[in-house]
């Protein structure tokens, strides 16, 4: 399998902007797929952020399994983060999340804000820093956040490039920043993840083998969820030619014919991923916080 590294010479610049900016702030946000939270949590930040208090957003819940996510809160809490499950694209703010937001951020920072009160000043804003990766919801997250829509989204990697900021009521300043990758991925198995999800572009593995290695993972997970969205008999963990096989039988399910009568597999991956990143095969996590404990 090629090694999947994607780094535009764009992030490059945005990780010296995060750390000459990192003076300003007093909470750092993270927000991650909830799907897979470690995958999509970018190790840069541990050591731009080292010394901020952190909020870990996980964001997708409502694509994930609730069960795990609820594991994932203790797994960070554990390790000293503030957590917070959210659906950006939820318009109800109490339920989307925001609100919950809000009210941790003002508890995390009274300390500072009653020493704040003492000296004088009153109701001054707390200055956040948004980070994540790309396509994890950020911009949607930060339109809800702010109640307009104060930055530009886009459903594919990257579209925000520049610091923004975003006043978000009278409670806080919001900096906004572009989506981060690292260069390298050490483990090509969090490369995979996160193309799943479509935080890297499509462009950088090609459809049909990254449908193949989702079908692994999904089978692994439970073979019912294939089964029971494409009507086809399948087995746990279905890897290589079976994998392939798999997705041919989805595909001949599905009606996707080309010229000749050949099933189009390509049209079966595509429907696959799209299936799967828009929650129609259920509420499923890729990861478990046992996979931090390797």
């Amino acid at each position: 399998m090629q090694d999947i590294q994607w780094y535009p010479g764009h992030m490059t610049k945005t990780k010296r902007m995060l750390l000459t900016q990192m003076g300003l702030i007093d909470v750092v946000i993270e927000l991650l797929d909830a799907r897979v939270p470690l995958a999509s949590r970018n190790p840069d930040i541990d050591t731009l952020a080292k010394d901020k208090k952190r909020v870990l957003v996980l964001n997708k819940s409502d694509l994930a399994n609730e069960a795990i996510t609820t594991r994932w809160e203790a797994y960070f809490r554990q390790l000293g983060f503030f957590t917070l499950p959210v659906n950006a694209k939820d318009n109800d703010k109490k339920k989307g999340g925001t609100a919950k937001l809000t009210a941790l951020l003002k508890e995390i920072m009274r300390p500072k804000s009653e020493k704040q009160k003492q000296r004088g000043r009153i109701n001054a804003p707390i200055r956040a820093m948004i980070v994540g990766i790309p396509n994890v919801g950020k911009s949607t997250f930060i339109n809800q956040l702010a109640g307009r829509a104060g930055t530009i989204t886009a459903d594919r990697p990257g579209v925000t490039r520049g610091r923004q900021w975003i006043k978000v009521g009278s409670d806080f300043d919001l900096m906004d920043t572009p989506g981060v990758l690292w260069p390298k991925f050490d483990d090509q198995q969090v490369g995979l993840r996160l193309a799943c999800t479509g935080a890297i572009s499509d462009n950088v593995l090609d459809k049909i083998t990254l449908a193949t290695h989702l079908l692994t993972m999904l089978t692994g997970i439970d073979p019912i969820i294939i089964e029971k969205r494409y009507r086809v008999r399948t087995e746990s963990n279905v890897t290589g030619e079976a994998a392939l096989h798999l997705l041919t039988e989805i595909g001949a399910a599905r009606g996707f014919k080309i010229r000749g009568g050949e099933i189009d597999i390509e049209r079966a991956a595509v429907i696959l991923l799209d299936e799967f990143r828009g929650g129609k095969l259920g509420r499923i996590s890729l990861e478990w916080p046992e996979d931090g404990n390797d």
